[in-house]
């Protein structure tokens, strides 16, 4: 009953937020246009609920064909973002398009977020519950892990030190929101993302013992490298 429930709210939910939305979502598409060649809309293969693979869609922030010459990690400082796509990364715009994908039923706009398959190859089997909900745009891991990009900035390997640090620490996150999912807790996510990305931008974040933790580890990774040198 309370997937019926947060499905329908995703569908009336994202078609009203498209709708409002259209005209910034248009501005956004023509700076894009004018700050670099290459398409508006980046296309990526995702696995959602039971592995199913979907192509998700967010405003193209790099350089056209970014994902063919580096990690697809990225850090913060990477020299394939563009200037437009700087500013739609920090403040999350980027991720508008993916409205679409909420509508279509491929993902929800609260739920773990997707992997590429190349990550999804390193999942361990406790984490499979993740698979037997919908991906969303946001979800706990997101809120944690709104400076992503600034906390692998200083990493040697940044797609080694995600795949041994950061993504773990994630799908634990995850699999906590699927065995915890209600339509509170869906609600809650969803204000608390809104605020982060508004007016909390600009307070202190509270409870970032997840971040701490993956901050701690990073250092003792680069503290081993540099012995190991």
């Amino acid at each position: 009953m309370t997937s019926f429930i947060l499905r329908v709210i995703d569908i009336i939910a994202s078609l009203m937020a498209i709708i409002v939305l259209l005209p910034l979502m248009l501005l956004f598409a023509l700076a894009i246009k004018i700050d670099s060649p290459g398409p508006v809309i980046f296309r990526q293969t995702r696995l959602a609920r039971f592995r199913r693979e979907f192509r998700m869609v967010k405003f193209r922030t790099m350089v056209s064909g970014a994902d063919k010459k580096g990690s697809l990690v990225t850090a913060f400082g990477d020299s394939r973002i563009t200037p437009v796509g700087n500013v739609l990364r920090r403040t999350k715009l980027d991720e508008l398009p993916e409205l679409w994908n909420v509508f279509i039923g491929d993902m929800s706009l609260v739920g773990p977020r997707p992997e590429v398959p190349k990550y999804v190859a390193y999942f361990k089997p406790e984490w499979e519950e993740v698979f037997s909900v919908r991906p969303g745009i946001t979800d706990l891991a997101t809120l944690e892990f709104r400076d992503e990009e600034r906390i692998l900035a200083n990493t040697v390997d940044t797609e080694k030190s995600y795949i041994d640090v950061i993504l773990p620490i994630k799908m634990k996150l995850a699999v906590k929101f699927v065995r915890n999912k209600s339509v509170f807790l869906y609600f809650k996510i969803l204000i608390l993302t809104v605020w982060s990305i508004t007016f909390g931008r600009f307070f202190a974040r509270p409870g970032q013992q997840h971040v701490e933790e993956a901050e701690a580890a990073l250092k003792r990774e680069s503290m081993k490298n540099d012995t190991t040198i």
